[in-house]
């Protein structure tokens, strides 16, 4: 018989990241465009070297009602 893996109790998730270019071109075959605010919010994030949760908090911070 062979042996059995023990669990460990910790789950992998599988999956995979889409970088900016492939998400290009998959908004560009869907039809969705980005604003150029969009384009420019993202460059300056990428510019300041923000990770992803500093990134979503300045698209949340553009977005909120005042």
């Amino acid at each position: 018989m062979p042996k059995q893996k023990q669990q460990t109790g910790k789950t992998v998730k599988g999956g995979f990241v889409v970088g900016r270019a492939g998400f290009a071109k998959i908004s560009d075959v869907e039809g969705i465009r980005l604003k150029p605010a969009m384009k420019k919010r993202a460059t300056e994030a990428a510019a300041k070297g923000l990770s992803a949760e500093e990134y979503r908090r300045s698209i949340l911070h553009s977005y909120r009602k005042r």
